[in-house]
């Protein structure tokens, strides 16, 4: 059974950075595509950032395009955004999900999940 764990959320005034980690457990997530996705309240899933396995393919929603970078390091099974320059209308929880299949951008298609961090950004 796998496990998805995030950390790394906060308040955070605007124009502040945070790094976001995703751990994996329970089998080795190598061969797995990985994403950060965030829900707003009352709003849907929406994607925020993608990774390949092998970590050299990677896809940015245009909101977060050139603040955020995202990592990850297979050895340790864990996955890692950094957002810089935060705004307001980045407050919500994010998640990270894991999917077999490369590399699509539809939350549908990811089968794990974690419980999510809150990020909120003040004005």
């Amino acid at each position: 059974q796998v496990q998805l764990v995030e950390s790394g959320g906060g308040l955070v005034q605007a124009g502040g950075s945070l790094r976001l980690s995703c751990a994996a457990s329970g089998r080795t997530l190598i061969d797995h595509t990985m994403g950060w996705f965030r829900q707003a309240p009352g709003m849907e899933r929406e994607f925020v950032a993608l990774i390949g396995s092998t970590g050299m393919y990677t896809v940015y929603t245009n909101s977060v395009k050139g603040r955020a970078t995202i990592s990850r390091d297979n050895a340790k099974n864990m996955m890692y955004l950094q957002i810089d320059r935060l705004k307001p209308e980045d407050t919500a929880v994010y998640y990270c999900g894991a999917d077999r299949s490369c590399c699509t951008t539809d939350p549908g298609a990811y089968e794990y999940w974690g419980q999510g961090t809150q990020v909120t950004v003040s004005s």
